[in-house]
Protein backbone atom coordinates (compact mmCIF):
# COMPACT_ATOMS: atom_id res chain seq x y z
CA UNK A 1 0.00 0.00 0.00
CA UNK A 2 2.42 2.55 0.99
CA UNK A 3 5.81 2.60 -0.44
CA UNK A 4 6.36 4.93 -3.17
CA UNK A 5 3.34 7.12 -3.54
CA UNK A 6 -0.01 8.13 -2.06
CA UNK A 7 -3.66 7.69 -3.03
CA UNK A 8 -6.55 9.21 -1.15
CA UNK A 9 -10.00 7.76 -1.21
CA UNK A 10 -12.58 7.65 1.47
CA UNK A 11 -12.58 7.32 5.19
CA UNK A 12 -15.51 5.26 6.29
CA UNK A 13 -14.80 2.37 8.72
CA UNK A 14 -16.36 4.28 11.60
CA UNK A 15 -15.71 3.04 15.08
CA UNK A 16 -18.14 3.87 17.84
CA UNK A 17 -16.39 7.12 18.63
CA UNK A 18 -16.73 8.18 15.03
CA UNK A 19 -20.39 7.23 15.02
CA UNK A 20 -21.11 9.06 18.23
CA UNK A 21 -19.07 12.22 17.94
CA UNK A 22 -17.23 12.37 14.62
CA UNK A 23 -13.82 11.17 15.72
CA UNK A 24 -11.31 11.04 18.54
CA UNK A 25 -10.62 14.75 18.39
CA UNK A 26 -14.26 15.75 18.66
CA UNK A 27 -14.84 13.14 21.32
CA UNK A 28 -12.09 14.41 23.57
CA UNK A 29 -13.05 18.03 23.11
CA UNK A 30 -16.71 17.30 23.74
CA UNK A 31 -15.89 15.95 27.17
CA UNK A 32 -17.40 12.51 26.49
CA UNK A 33 -20.75 13.99 25.50
CA UNK A 34 -22.75 11.62 23.36
CA UNK A 35 -20.92 8.47 24.44
CA UNK A 36 -24.19 6.94 25.60
CA UNK A 37 -25.69 7.13 22.10
CA UNK A 38 -23.61 4.26 20.73
CA UNK A 39 -25.45 1.38 19.13
CA UNK A 40 -24.56 -2.27 19.61
CA UNK A 41 -23.59 -2.68 15.92
CA UNK A 42 -21.28 0.31 16.23
CA UNK A 43 -19.69 -1.08 19.37
CA UNK A 44 -19.13 -4.50 17.86
CA UNK A 45 -17.77 -3.02 14.63
CA UNK A 46 -15.24 -1.00 16.60
CA UNK A 47 -14.37 -4.02 18.70
CA UNK A 48 -13.79 -6.15 15.61
CA UNK A 49 -11.28 -3.59 14.39
CA UNK A 50 -9.57 -3.37 17.74
CA UNK A 51 -9.21 -7.13 17.96
CA UNK A 52 -7.05 -7.25 14.84
CA UNK A 53 -3.48 -8.19 15.62
CA UNK A 54 -0.61 -6.11 14.28
CA UNK A 55 3.13 -5.78 14.52
CA UNK A 56 3.53 -2.63 16.59
CA UNK A 57 6.76 -1.09 17.77
CA UNK A 58 8.08 0.01 21.10
CA UNK A 59 6.23 2.88 22.73
CA UNK A 60 9.59 4.15 23.94
CA UNK A 61 10.34 5.53 20.49
CA UNK A 62 8.96 8.75 19.05
CA UNK A 63 9.02 10.77 15.85
CA UNK A 64 8.68 14.51 15.31
CA UNK A 65 7.94 15.37 11.69
CA UNK A 66 8.31 19.03 10.76
CA UNK A 67 6.37 19.64 7.54
CA UNK A 68 7.10 22.35 4.95
CA UNK A 69 3.79 22.56 3.04
CA UNK A 70 4.35 23.49 -0.57
CA UNK A 71 7.92 22.27 -0.84
CA UNK A 72 11.28 23.81 0.04
CA UNK A 73 13.63 24.95 -2.73
CA UNK A 74 16.54 22.55 -2.36
CA UNK A 75 18.85 24.78 -4.42
CA UNK A 76 18.29 27.68 -2.05
CA UNK A 77 18.82 25.65 1.11
CA UNK A 78 20.52 22.26 1.50
CA UNK A 79 21.72 21.55 -2.05
CA UNK A 80 23.11 24.79 -3.54
CA UNK A 81 24.74 24.76 -6.96
CA UNK A 82 27.00 27.84 -6.94
CA UNK A 83 28.68 27.01 -10.26
CA UNK A 84 25.58 26.84 -12.46
CA UNK A 85 24.26 29.66 -14.63
CA UNK A 86 22.15 32.55 -13.48
CA UNK A 87 19.00 31.04 -14.97
CA UNK A 88 19.24 28.41 -12.21
CA UNK A 89 21.36 29.88 -9.45
CA UNK A 90 19.76 32.01 -6.78
CA UNK A 91 21.37 35.10 -5.22
CA UNK A 92 22.49 33.43 -2.02
CA UNK A 93 26.08 32.71 -1.08
CA UNK A 94 27.09 29.29 0.18
CA UNK A 95 28.57 28.66 3.61
CA UNK A 96 30.50 25.69 5.03
CA UNK A 97 28.91 23.37 7.55
CA UNK A 98 30.41 21.15 10.22
CA UNK A 99 30.21 18.30 7.70
CA UNK A 100 33.28 18.25 5.40
CA UNK A 101 32.23 18.74 1.80
CA UNK A 102 28.72 19.90 2.64
CA UNK A 103 27.57 23.46 2.09
CA UNK A 104 24.28 25.19 2.79
CA UNK A 105 23.16 28.58 1.61
CA UNK A 106 23.81 31.57 3.81
CA UNK A 107 20.16 31.48 4.90
CA UNK A 108 20.86 28.69 7.41
CA UNK A 109 23.91 29.56 9.50
CA UNK A 110 22.52 27.98 12.69
CA UNK A 111 21.84 24.63 11.04
CA UNK A 112 25.24 24.77 9.35
CA UNK A 113 26.81 25.21 12.79
CA UNK A 114 25.15 22.06 14.15
CA UNK A 115 25.36 19.94 11.00
CA UNK A 116 27.33 17.36 12.98
CA UNK A 117 24.04 16.58 14.73
CA UNK A 118 22.02 15.88 11.58
CA UNK A 119 21.99 14.01 8.28
CA UNK A 120 21.04 15.66 4.99
CA UNK A 121 19.33 13.36 2.49
CA UNK A 122 19.88 15.09 -0.86
CA UNK A 123 18.47 12.45 -3.20
CA UNK A 124 14.77 12.15 -2.41
CA UNK A 125 12.49 11.65 -5.41
CA UNK A 126 8.84 10.96 -6.04
CA UNK A 127 6.61 11.13 -9.11
CA UNK A 128 3.64 13.36 -8.25
CA UNK A 129 3.72 17.00 -9.29
CA UNK A 130 0.67 18.26 -7.38
CA UNK A 131 0.44 19.12 -3.70
CA UNK A 132 -2.29 16.54 -2.89
CA UNK A 133 -0.69 13.63 -4.73
CA UNK A 134 2.81 14.63 -3.67
CA UNK A 135 1.82 14.76 -0.01
CA UNK A 136 -0.05 11.47 -0.29
CA UNK A 137 2.89 9.85 -2.00
CA UNK A 138 5.39 10.80 0.66
CA UNK A 139 3.21 10.33 3.74
CA UNK A 140 1.04 7.36 2.80
CA UNK A 141 2.91 5.64 -0.03
CA UNK A 142 0.14 5.76 -2.63
CA UNK A 143 1.84 5.58 -6.08
CA UNK A 144 -0.96 7.43 -7.87
CA UNK A 145 0.22 10.69 -9.44
CA UNK A 146 -3.30 12.15 -9.69
CA UNK A 147 -4.48 14.76 -7.23
CA UNK A 148 -7.46 13.44 -5.29
CA UNK A 149 -9.73 15.08 -2.70
CA UNK A 150 -9.37 12.27 -0.14
CA UNK A 151 -6.69 9.75 0.73
CA UNK A 152 -6.95 6.17 -0.46
CA UNK A 153 -4.43 5.00 2.12
CA UNK A 154 -3.85 6.14 5.70
CA UNK A 155 -0.74 8.20 6.37
CA UNK A 156 2.16 6.85 8.40
CA UNK A 157 1.16 8.87 11.46
CA UNK A 158 -2.32 7.33 11.60
CA UNK A 159 -0.99 3.83 10.93
CA UNK A 160 1.57 4.18 13.72
CA UNK A 161 -1.13 5.37 16.10
CA UNK A 162 -3.34 2.45 15.11
CA UNK A 163 -0.60 -0.16 15.49
CA UNK A 164 0.49 1.17 18.87
CA UNK A 165 -3.12 1.07 20.08
CA UNK A 166 -3.17 -2.69 19.47
CA UNK A 167 -0.58 -3.32 22.16
CA UNK A 168 -2.94 -2.83 25.07
CA UNK A 169 -4.00 -0.04 27.41
CA UNK A 170 -1.87 3.09 27.18
CA UNK A 171 -0.30 3.99 30.50
CA UNK A 172 0.61 7.57 29.62
CA UNK A 173 -2.28 10.04 30.00
CA UNK A 174 -1.21 11.90 26.86
CA UNK A 175 -2.39 10.80 23.40
CA UNK A 176 -0.09 8.66 21.27
CA UNK A 177 -0.49 11.00 18.28
CA UNK A 178 -0.61 14.79 18.52
CA UNK A 179 -0.65 17.28 15.67
CA UNK A 180 0.35 20.89 16.32
CA UNK A 181 -1.22 22.64 13.31
CA UNK A 182 -0.64 19.29 11.55
CA UNK A 183 -0.52 18.52 7.79
CA UNK A 184 -4.08 17.26 7.41
CA UNK A 185 -5.11 19.04 4.20
CA UNK A 186 -4.29 16.11 1.92
CA UNK A 187 -3.71 13.25 4.36
CA UNK A 188 -5.64 11.36 6.98
CA UNK A 189 -6.77 8.00 8.35
CA UNK A 190 -8.60 6.74 5.22
CA UNK A 191 -9.96 3.25 5.98
CA UNK A 192 -8.67 3.25 9.56
CA UNK A 193 -11.32 5.77 10.58
CA UNK A 194 -11.17 9.04 12.45
CA UNK A 195 -10.60 7.37 15.81
CA UNK A 196 -6.90 7.21 14.89
CA UNK A 197 -6.57 10.83 13.76
CA UNK A 198 -4.37 13.11 15.85
CA UNK A 199 -5.32 15.08 18.90
CA UNK A 200 -5.07 18.47 17.20
CA UNK A 201 -3.56 21.54 18.81
CA UNK A 202 -4.35 24.58 16.70
CA UNK A 203 -3.46 28.24 16.96
CA UNK A 204 -0.27 30.14 17.68
CA UNK A 205 1.59 28.80 20.75
CA UNK A 206 3.42 32.13 20.93
CA UNK A 207 0.19 34.05 21.49
CA UNK A 208 -0.56 35.21 25.02
CA UNK A 209 -4.09 33.85 24.60
CA UNK A 210 -3.00 30.40 23.39
CA UNK A 211 -4.56 27.48 25.24
CA UNK A 212 -5.51 23.87 24.60
CA UNK A 213 -9.15 23.40 25.64
CA UNK A 214 -10.54 20.53 27.69
CA UNK A 215 -7.34 19.01 29.01
CA UNK A 216 -6.24 18.58 32.59
CA UNK A 217 -9.40 20.05 34.07
CA UNK A 218 -8.84 21.32 37.61
CA UNK A 219 -12.42 22.35 38.43
CA UNK A 220 -13.67 19.36 40.42
CA UNK A 221 -17.31 20.25 39.73
CA UNK A 222 -16.53 20.07 36.00
CA UNK A 223 -14.72 16.76 36.45
CA UNK A 224 -17.72 15.33 38.31
CA UNK A 225 -20.08 16.65 35.65
CA UNK A 226 -18.12 14.92 32.92
CA UNK A 227 -18.06 11.75 34.97
CA UNK A 228 -21.85 11.82 35.22
CA UNK A 229 -22.11 12.26 31.47
CA UNK A 230 -19.91 9.24 30.92
CA UNK A 231 -22.74 6.78 31.60
CA UNK A 232 -21.80 4.13 29.10
CA UNK A 233 -20.80 1.62 31.77
CA UNK A 234 -24.05 1.95 33.68
CA UNK A 235 -26.21 1.86 30.56
CA UNK A 236 -24.45 -1.23 29.21
CA UNK A 237 -24.16 -3.29 32.40
CA UNK A 238 -26.69 -5.85 31.23
CA UNK A 239 -25.31 -5.84 27.71
CA UNK A 240 -21.81 -6.38 29.04
CA UNK A 241 -22.86 -9.39 31.09
CA UNK A 242 -24.44 -10.91 28.00
CA UNK A 243 -21.82 -10.16 25.41
CA UNK A 244 -18.48 -9.55 27.10
CA UNK A 245 -17.41 -13.18 27.43
CA UNK A 246 -15.38 -12.60 24.25
CA UNK A 247 -14.30 -9.18 25.59
CA UNK A 248 -16.18 -7.32 22.86
CA UNK A 249 -16.22 -4.15 24.92
CA UNK A 250 -12.67 -4.08 26.21
CA UNK A 251 -11.32 -1.77 23.53
CA UNK A 252 -14.21 0.62 24.02
CA UNK A 253 -13.59 0.62 27.78
CA UNK A 254 -9.93 1.39 27.12
CA UNK A 255 -10.76 4.32 24.87
CA UNK A 256 -13.24 5.72 27.37
CA UNK A 257 -10.60 5.49 30.08
CA UNK A 258 -7.94 7.20 27.97
CA UNK A 259 -10.26 10.06 27.04
CA UNK A 260 -11.36 10.61 30.63
CA UNK A 261 -7.71 10.64 31.72
CA UNK A 262 -6.82 13.26 29.13
CA UNK A 263 -9.71 15.39 30.31
CA UNK A 264 -9.11 15.10 34.02
CA UNK A 265 -5.43 14.30 34.67
CA UNK A 266 -3.58 17.50 35.69
CA UNK A 267 -0.36 16.14 34.19
CA UNK A 268 -1.80 16.58 30.70
CA UNK A 269 -2.23 20.30 31.27
CA UNK A 270 1.34 20.59 32.49
CA UNK A 271 2.69 18.91 29.34
CA UNK A 272 1.03 21.51 27.11
CA UNK A 273 2.00 24.49 29.28
CA UNK A 274 4.86 26.40 27.63
CA UNK A 275 4.97 28.90 30.48
CA UNK A 276 6.79 26.23 32.48
CA UNK A 277 9.77 26.47 30.12
CA UNK A 278 12.73 28.66 30.99
CA UNK A 279 12.24 32.00 29.17
CA UNK A 280 15.76 31.63 27.77
CA UNK A 281 14.73 28.35 26.16
CA UNK A 282 11.69 29.98 24.62
CA UNK A 283 13.92 32.75 23.32
CA UNK A 284 16.33 30.24 21.84
CA UNK A 285 13.57 28.59 19.80
CA UNK A 286 12.24 31.98 18.72
CA UNK A 287 9.33 33.94 20.12
CA UNK A 288 7.13 33.25 17.13
CA UNK A 289 4.65 30.59 16.05
CA UNK A 290 7.22 28.22 14.52
CA UNK A 291 9.67 28.44 17.38
CA UNK A 292 7.02 27.75 19.98
CA UNK A 293 5.44 24.96 17.91
CA UNK A 294 8.73 23.10 17.85
CA UNK A 295 9.34 23.76 21.53
CA UNK A 296 5.89 22.37 22.32
CA UNK A 297 6.68 19.38 20.10
CA UNK A 298 9.83 18.65 22.11
CA UNK A 299 7.93 19.13 25.34
CA UNK A 300 5.20 16.67 24.33
CA UNK A 301 7.48 13.88 23.11
CA UNK A 302 9.51 14.29 26.27
CA UNK A 303 6.25 13.78 28.21
CA UNK A 304 5.49 10.59 26.29
CA UNK A 305 3.75 11.41 22.98
CA UNK A 306 4.94 8.95 20.34
CA UNK A 307 3.97 10.61 17.05
CA UNK A 308 4.11 14.38 16.68
CA UNK A 309 3.55 16.33 13.48
CA UNK A 310 3.65 20.08 12.94
CA UNK A 311 3.44 22.29 9.86
CA UNK A 312 5.52 25.40 9.34
CA UNK A 313 2.96 27.55 7.56
CA UNK A 314 1.01 30.73 8.15
CA UNK A 315 2.18 34.36 8.08
CA UNK A 316 5.82 33.47 8.68
CA UNK A 317 5.90 31.91 5.20
CA UNK A 318 4.98 35.05 3.28
CA UNK A 319 1.88 36.33 1.50
CA UNK A 320 0.29 32.96 0.63
CA UNK A 321 1.29 31.41 3.99
CA UNK A 322 3.07 28.33 2.64
CA UNK A 323 6.27 27.32 0.82
CA UNK A 324 4.64 27.23 -2.64
CA UNK A 325 6.97 29.80 -4.18
CA UNK A 326 5.60 30.19 -7.69
CA UNK A 327 6.28 33.66 -9.07
CA UNK A 328 2.54 34.38 -8.97
CA UNK A 329 2.66 33.78 -5.21
CA UNK A 330 6.03 35.05 -4.03
CA UNK A 331 9.35 36.31 -5.15
CA UNK A 332 10.99 32.99 -4.27
CA UNK A 333 14.21 34.60 -3.07
CA UNK A 334 12.45 37.22 -0.97
CA UNK A 335 10.26 34.46 0.47
CA UNK A 336 13.27 32.35 1.40
CA UNK A 337 14.87 35.32 3.13
CA UNK A 338 11.62 36.30 4.81
CA UNK A 339 11.11 32.92 6.48
CA UNK A 340 14.70 31.78 6.89
CA UNK A 341 15.52 33.30 10.28
CA UNK A 342 12.50 31.80 12.07
CA UNK A 343 12.96 28.48 10.26
CA UNK A 344 16.69 28.19 10.88
CA UNK A 345 16.40 29.20 14.52
CA UNK A 346 13.50 26.89 15.38
CA UNK A 347 14.84 23.78 13.65
CA UNK A 348 18.37 24.17 14.99
CA UNK A 349 17.04 24.74 18.54
CA UNK A 350 14.89 21.60 18.33
CA UNK A 351 17.78 19.45 17.14
CA UNK A 352 20.15 20.85 19.75
CA UNK A 353 17.56 20.28 22.47
CA UNK A 354 16.95 16.67 21.44
CA UNK A 355 20.63 15.94 22.06
CA UNK A 356 21.10 18.17 25.10
CA UNK A 357 18.17 16.56 26.91
CA UNK A 358 19.21 12.98 26.16
CA UNK A 359 16.33 12.33 23.76
CA UNK A 360 18.47 11.61 20.72
CA UNK A 361 18.13 7.83 20.91
CA UNK A 362 14.38 7.82 21.48
CA UNK A 363 13.25 10.71 19.27
CA UNK A 364 13.74 10.86 15.51
CA UNK A 365 13.34 14.31 13.93
CA UNK A 366 12.45 14.56 10.23
CA UNK A 367 12.13 17.89 8.40
CA UNK A 368 10.65 17.72 4.90
CA UNK A 369 8.12 18.94 2.38
CA UNK A 370 6.33 16.98 -0.34
CA UNK A 371 8.84 17.91 -3.09
CA UNK A 372 11.42 20.48 -4.16
CA UNK A 373 11.20 23.47 -6.49
CA UNK A 374 12.24 23.79 -10.13
CA UNK A 375 15.98 24.36 -10.50
CA UNK A 376 15.32 26.69 -13.43
CA UNK A 377 13.91 30.03 -12.29
CA UNK A 378 10.63 31.13 -13.85
CA UNK A 379 9.29 34.67 -14.11
CA UNK A 380 5.62 35.65 -13.94
CA UNK A 381 3.54 38.60 -12.79
CA UNK A 382 2.66 38.65 -9.11
CA UNK A 383 -1.00 38.22 -8.28
CA UNK A 384 -0.85 40.43 -5.23
CA UNK A 385 1.30 42.49 -2.92
CA UNK A 386 2.31 41.28 0.51
CA UNK A 387 5.19 39.83 2.44
CA UNK A 388 7.72 38.45 -0.07
CA UNK A 389 5.57 39.45 -3.04
CA UNK A 390 5.64 42.57 -5.19
CA UNK A 391 2.45 44.46 -6.18
CA UNK A 392 0.08 42.67 -8.56
CA UNK A 393 1.32 42.66 -12.12
CA UNK A 394 5.00 43.00 -11.18
CA UNK A 395 7.15 40.36 -12.83
CA UNK A 396 9.13 38.45 -10.22
CA UNK A 397 11.16 35.22 -9.97
CA UNK A 398 9.70 31.97 -8.71
CA UNK A 399 10.27 28.23 -8.70
CA UNK A 400 7.56 25.67 -9.52
CA UNK A 401 6.86 22.13 -8.23
CA UNK A 402 9.72 19.64 -8.65
CA UNK A 403 9.32 16.01 -7.45
CA UNK A 404 12.38 14.64 -9.30
CA UNK A 405 14.85 15.83 -6.66
CA UNK A 406 14.60 17.32 -3.19
CA UNK A 407 16.27 17.32 0.21
CA UNK A 408 15.20 16.61 3.77
CA UNK A 409 17.05 16.47 7.07
CA UNK A 410 17.08 13.85 9.83
CA UNK A 411 18.37 13.98 13.40
CA UNK A 412 18.21 11.94 16.59
CA UNK A 413 16.87 8.41 16.39
CA UNK A 414 20.22 6.96 17.37
CA UNK A 415 21.47 7.46 13.81
CA UNK A 416 25.06 8.31 12.90
CA UNK A 417 24.98 12.02 12.16
CA UNK A 418 27.41 14.50 10.63
CA UNK A 419 27.05 13.35 7.03
CA UNK A 420 25.00 13.67 3.89
CA UNK A 421 23.43 11.01 1.71
CA UNK A 422 23.05 11.02 -2.06
CA UNK A 423 23.48 13.68 -4.70
CA UNK A 424 21.70 15.46 -7.51
CA UNK A 425 23.09 16.33 -10.92
CA UNK A 426 24.98 19.55 -11.60
CA UNK A 427 21.77 21.58 -11.95
CA UNK A 428 19.86 19.91 -9.15
CA UNK A 429 17.29 18.56 -11.60
CA UNK A 430 17.55 14.85 -10.85
CA UNK A 431 18.64 12.65 -7.98
CA UNK A 432 21.52 10.55 -9.27
CA UNK A 433 23.19 8.89 -6.25
CA UNK A 434 21.52 6.85 -3.47
CA UNK A 435 18.10 7.67 -4.86
CA UNK A 436 15.40 7.31 -2.20
CA UNK A 437 11.65 7.21 -2.74
CA UNK A 438 8.57 7.47 -0.52
CA UNK A 439 8.68 3.76 0.34
CA UNK A 440 12.20 4.15 1.71
CA UNK A 441 11.18 7.30 3.60
CA UNK A 442 8.23 5.52 5.22
CA UNK A 443 10.06 2.28 5.97
CA UNK A 444 12.78 4.28 7.73
CA UNK A 445 10.31 6.00 10.03
CA UNK A 446 8.50 2.75 10.76
CA UNK A 447 11.79 1.03 11.55
CA UNK A 448 12.58 3.63 14.19
CA UNK A 449 9.15 3.03 15.76
CA UNK A 450 9.82 -0.72 15.86
CA UNK A 451 7.37 -1.52 13.06
CA UNK A 452 8.47 -4.03 10.43
CA UNK A 453 7.02 -2.40 7.32
CA UNK A 454 7.86 -5.40 5.14
CA UNK A 455 5.64 -7.70 7.18
CA UNK A 456 2.87 -5.50 8.54
CA UNK A 457 -0.52 -5.45 6.85
CA UNK A 458 -3.81 -3.75 7.72
CA UNK A 459 -7.22 -4.59 6.29
CA UNK A 460 -8.64 -2.04 3.89
CA UNK A 461 -12.29 -1.09 3.28
CA UNK A 462 -12.95 -4.45 1.63
CA UNK A 463 -11.25 -6.47 4.34
CA UNK A 464 -8.20 -7.21 2.21
CA UNK A 465 -4.84 -7.27 4.00
CA UNK A 466 -2.89 -4.30 2.63
CA UNK A 467 0.85 -3.77 3.22
CA UNK A 468 1.73 -0.51 4.92
CA UNK A 469 4.71 -0.28 2.53
CA UNK A 470 4.49 -2.27 -0.69
CA UNK A 471 8.07 -1.59 -1.70
CA UNK A 472 10.98 0.29 -0.27
CA UNK A 473 13.35 -0.45 2.59
CA UNK A 474 14.71 1.45 5.58
CA UNK A 475 17.54 3.72 4.48
CA UNK A 476 20.62 2.07 6.07
CA UNK A 477 22.35 5.36 6.89
CA UNK A 478 19.23 6.55 8.73
CA UNK A 479 18.68 3.65 11.10
CA UNK A 480 20.42 3.01 14.38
Amino acid sequence: MKSSNPNHSSRSCPGPIQIATGGRRAFMQAGLAGFSTLSLPGILKYQAQAAESSNAGSDKKAVIMVWQPGGLSHLDSYDPKPEIGSEYRGPFKTIPTKIPGLQFTELMPRQAAIADKLVVLRSMRQTAGGHPAGSMQLLSGDPDTRDKPKPKYPDWMTISNYLMSQKGPRQNPLPCYVGINPPLEYNGPAYLGDAYSPFVVSGDPNSASFSVPNIGLTDMDEVRRIGRRSTLRQRLDTLERSFDQARELSALDEFESQAMTLLTNPQTKIAFDLSREDPRTRDRYGRNAWGQQLLLARRLVEAGVDVLTTSLNGPLCGRVQNWDDHAVNHNVFEAMKFRSQAYDQAVSALIEDIYARGLDKRVLVVVTGEFGRTPKIEYSPSTGAGNASAPAGTTQPGRDHWPRAFSNIWAGGGIETGRFIGATDKRGEDSIERICGPGDFLATIYHHLGIDAAKTMIKDFNGRPTPIVDHGKPIPELIA
